[in-house]
């Protein structure tokens, strides 16, 4: 029987364990109870969503990671609960250095136009990452859990507010692996391939020490210009223009993202993502790290950027 000294002991490190358990892999957490507020959907909701899909509970959202199925669970969860009714579009994973077949999940949710219904904006958002290597969890807060949290918000504002075109939203898979979930939804669009206007894709939309988000696919495409400086002049922060222009002597990020696929097939695209920062593909990449004021001010003014093209077509 323990004594009372011991005893007192004993739950002192409990508590010291429970508190180190909850920072353990995700950093000291936010309070994400008194965070910055939005007009346009509930930033709350935003943050918890990109604080639970990079979650060490994850385990790096990877298919081959038996927590996957928790993710996809997740991702259809908070779909249906924006106002859409997805649907799963399923292929298969193949590993490099490896024979076994793994198999990946999209989710695919549509919002109907009300002025042009058979023209489509697709709007997308990788929700994997890389998943544990060496032992240690690759959270993926803003590569790209920023990205599938916003793809949740935009559909609930567009859901409310019924955009002129068609939009359909799509969750990728495998986008980690070689863009396979991306590949596969333009090699099996569920809408005639010349319906298809554009593609806007998110991928790390959550910090920027300069509070820059980069809007790429302009120099590609002209026509979209006029669209991203009506939205830049009504954002709270930087939004411009590049990294896709070699004569400006940024990285080219034509091919980075799952936006990649669609101007393979010739579709524009408007992509939108922040500068590689120290904690990009690292374990560090963490809930904690990310900058919730920039974030949600991001999916604003992302949200802006797709009204003006709805509107300018």
């Amino acid at each position: 029987m323990r004594s009372f000294i011991q005893h007192r002991i004993w739950l002192a490190l409990i508590v010291f364990s429970f508190a180190v358990s909850a920072q353990v892999g995700t950093g000291e957490r936010k309070d994400i109870s008194n965070g910055p507020e939005s007009k346009m959907f509930d930033a709350t909701q935003l943050l918890r969503d990109v604080e639970y899909l990079s979650s060490d509970e994850m385990e790096g959202r990877s298919a081959e990671r038996p927590s996957m199925e928790k993710v996809r669970v997740y991702v259809e969860k908070r779909l249906r609960a924006s106002g859409l009714q997805p649907t799963k579009q399923e292929f298969e994973i193949k590993q490099r250095r490896t024979t076994e077949v793994l198999h990946g999940i999209n989710f695919v949710g549509q919002i109907k136009g009300r002025k042009y219904p058979d023209k489509y904006i697709v709007i997308t958002a990788h929700y994997d990452h890389d998943g544990i290597k060496n032992g240690e969890i690759y959270n993926g807060a803003d590569d790209n859990a920023s990205g599938t949290a916003a793809l949740f918000a935009i559909a609930s504002y567009f859901k409310k507010n019924q955009p002129d075109h068609s939009m359909i939203f799509v969750a990728f898979d495998a986008e980690e692996k070689g863009l396979l979930g991306a590949r596969h939804f333009v090699a099996n669009l569920p809408v005639k391939k010349e319906s298809v206007l554009l593609n806007i894709n998110m991928d790390m939309i959550s910090r920027s020490d300069k509070g820059e988000l980069f809007a790429v696919g302009t120099f590609h495409y002209p026509q979209l210009k006029t669209a991203i400086e009506a939205a830049a002049k009504k954002s709270k922060i930087k939004l411009l223009m590049g990294h896709d222009d070699p004569k400006l002597g940024r990285d080219d990020w034509t091919t980075q993202s799952d936006h990649f696929a669609f101007h393979r097939e010739k579709i524009p695209f408007i992509y939108f993502g922040v500068e590689d920062h120290k904690d990009y593909h690292r374990p560090t990449d963490d809930f904690a790290n990310i900058q919730p004021e920039f974030y949600v001010r991001a999916v604003e003014t992302i949200i802006e950027a797709v009204r003006q093209v709805d509107g300018s077509r």
